[in-house]
């Protein structure tokens, strides 16, 4: 975990992360599509279900049922909701519905520079697969 940015990282740090290991920001986008795929600790993302404004209110709750304020850091929760055990773009859409589960995922589609290509990633799988690869 040492070269893997927290997820508590916003979209600087990110960049700034994986710069250092020689990756642009479209190449880190098209990385982050690995969350297709997955699961997260409540530990992870408690402070983002519970105090960020970027996160679907109704996505919230629904977490926050299976993710108390202050017990079960260990419950794990998929990465991606719709489709948690297949590789496609569902991780990107969900992001555009503003319901990513990490908070530093949900800084790739937050009104900044990244918005553009996960929106694209959302409706071209395509053009994510080629760019993953």
């Amino acid at each position: 975990n040492n070269n893997i940015p927290p997820p508590t990282s916003d979209l600087a740090n990110l960049t700034s992360n994986f710069r250092a290991h020689g990756l642009s920001q479209r190449e880190m986008v098209a990385l982050s599509g690995a969350h297709t795929i997955g699961k997260a600790r409540c530990v992870n993302f408690r402070n983002h279900i519970y105090n960020d404004l970027n996160i679907n209110r109704t996505y919230a709750e629904s977490l926050q049922a299976h993710c108390p304020k202050s017990r079960g850091d260990n419950r794990l929760s998929p990465l991606d909701y719709k489709t948690p055990t297949k590789f496609e773009n569902n991780y990107y859409k969900n992001l555009v519905e503003e319901k990513g589960l990490l908070h530093s995922d949900q800084e790739l589609f937050n009104g900044v520079s990244t918005d553009y290509l996960v929106a694209r990633y959302s409706k071209e799988l395509e053009l994510f697969e080629r760019d993953f690869t």
